[in-house]
C-alpha cells in the first residue's frame, strides 16, 4: 500500500532536515558556510537599521508574524488567531502577505474568486476564515500601501511572514516557534535558523503540545514566551462542507467499517497533523507532501484509502481541480490556534501605544 506520492519530499531535503536536528557529521561541514550566511544576514540587517538600505513606514501599526526555523511553524493559523484577537480589541485590520506562488511582483488583491495559483494558498484561507482584507505582493511595503488605498478603513496590518523583510518597518514582531525549537542551533545551511536564535523581538511563540523547561529555554532569547497549540475538532467532507464530524467519531466509524484511513498534509510539518489525527483515534496511511504543494500531480489517484483526511491549506487547492473537488474521499480537517488571551491583550497594549507615520 503506497504511504508517499512521487512528488513527496526528496532524499535531499529529508536528510538536511534530520541533519539539522543534531550537531552531527554532515552539519559540522556545513558549518563554515553557516558562518558566512549568518555574517551576511547580520549585514544585511545593520544596513536597514543603520539606514543604508531603505525601509518604509507605513501610516498605521505593523505587526509581523514570522519564523527563524525554515519552514512551516504554523505562523498562519496564528496570523488568522492574531486578526480575530485584534477585532475583538476594536481594530479593523488587514492582511499583507508574500503569496507563495502567487504569478507576478505587483500587489494583488485576495478576493471571493482569487485562486491559490494566483495569489497563494495561505492568503486565500486567511481571507476566507477572516473575512479582512488581504493583498499580496513581492513588496510587504508596496502591497500594504495598495491595501490602505483599497480599504481606508484598516487601522492594522498583520503580515503574514516577512519577519525578514526588513524593507517594511515594523512595530511589533512576533516569532513562532514549534517543537523543534531552534534544532541544533545553528543558521543555514549547517542549520535551520535564517537568523541567530539570540534574534530580537516582542513576542516568542511556541507552537507545541508541551513547553517543557528545555525547550523553552532554547527558544526564549529575550522575550517573553507564550504556548499555542493547534486543535482541530471537526471533519468537512471537501464535496460538501456541511457534511461534517468530530474527528473521534470519524475515526470510529472507520474502525468499525473497516475503512482505510490515509492522511495527506502539504505543509512545513506534516507529523504535527499527523499526530493529531493519531490522538484522535486514527490509524493512518501518512502521505507526506512538500510544502504548498499543488497537487497537479493527482497524488490520489493511485492511493488505496478509502477516507483521506487533509489540512485546510491543502483543501483551498484541491477545490480548484475538479477531480479532486468530487472526490468522495477527500475530509478537510479546518484547525484552530489556542493560546492564552493574555498575549493578545499585550500585543493590543504595544500597537495602541505606536505612533501613525
Amino acid at each position: 500500500m503506497p504511504t508517499t506520492s512521487p512528488s513527496a519530499p526528496s532524499a535531499l531535503e529529508t536528510t538536511l532536515t534530520r541533519a539539522w536536528l543534531r550537531r552531527g557529521p554532515l552539519a559540522c561541514a556545513l558549518w563554515p558556510v553557516s558562518l558566512l550566511f549568518r555574517g551576511l544576514a547580520g549585514l544585511r540587517a545593520a544596513a536597514y537599521k543603520l539606514g543604508l538600505s531603505k525601509s518604509e513606514k507605513l501610516p498605521v501599526p505593523v505587526v509581523v508574524v514570522g519564523n527563524i526555523f525554515i519552514g512551516g511553524t504554523g505562523k498562519t493559523p496564528l496570523t488568522i488567531w492574531l486578526v480575530q484577537a485584534l477585532r475583538a480589541a476594536g481594530f479593523t485590520p488587514g492582511v499583507v502577505s508574500r503569496g507563495f506562488g502567487s504569478k507576478d511582483g505587483v500587489p494583488r488583491p485576495v478576493g471571493t474568486a482569487s485562486t491559490p495559483r494566483e495569489v497563494g494558498d495561505e492568503p486565500v484561507l486567511i481571507a476566507a476564515r477572516t473575512g479582512c482584507p488581504v493583498m499580496v505582493g513581492r513588496s510587504r511595503a508596496a502591497a500594504g500601501r495598495a491595501l490602505l488605498a483599497a480599504h481606508p478603513q484598516v487601522d492594522i496590518i498583520v503580515t503574514d511572514d516577512g519577519l525578514q523583510h526588513y524593507a517594511l518597518q515594523r512595530d511589533v514582531e512576533v516569532v513562532l516557534f514549534d517543537g523543534r525549537g531552534v534544532g541544533n542551533g545553528w543558521t543555514l545551511p549547517a542549520g535551520p535558523l535564517r537568523e541567530p536564535p539570540s534574534r530580537r523581538r516582542d513576542f516568542t511563540v511556541v507552537n507545541a503540545a508541551r513547553l517543557t523547561p528545555g525547550l523553552h529555554s532554547a527558544v526564549a532569547g529575550a522575550a517573553p514566551v507564550w504556548q499555542m497549540t493547534l486543535a482541530g475538532d471537526m471533519a468537512e467532507r471537501l464535496q460538501n462542507r456541511s457534511e461534517q464530524a468530530t474527528l473521534p467519531e470519524l475515526a470510529q466509524r472507520a474502525r468499525s467499517q473497516g475503512l482505510r484511513v490515509a492522511a495527506a498534509a502539504g505543509i512545513g510539518n506534516p507529523a504535527r497533523f499527523f499526530g493529531m489525527l493519531k490522538a484522535a483515534g486514527f490509524e493512518l496511511i501518512e502521505l507526506p507532501l512538500p510544502d504548498h504543494h499543488d497537487f497537479l500531480d493527482r497524488p490520489f489517484a493511485q492511493l488505496e484509502a478509502d477516507l483521506i483526511l487533509m489540512t485546510e491549506k491543502d483543501a483551498v487547492k484541491c477545490a480548484q481541480i475538479e477531480e479532486l473537488r468530487n472526490d468522495p474521499r477527500l475530509w478537510v480537517v479546518p484547525v484552530a490556534a489556542r493560546i492564552d488571551g493574555a498575549l493578545a491583550q499585550q500585543i493590543v497594549e504595544k500597537c495602541r501605544g505606536c505612533s501613525s507615520a
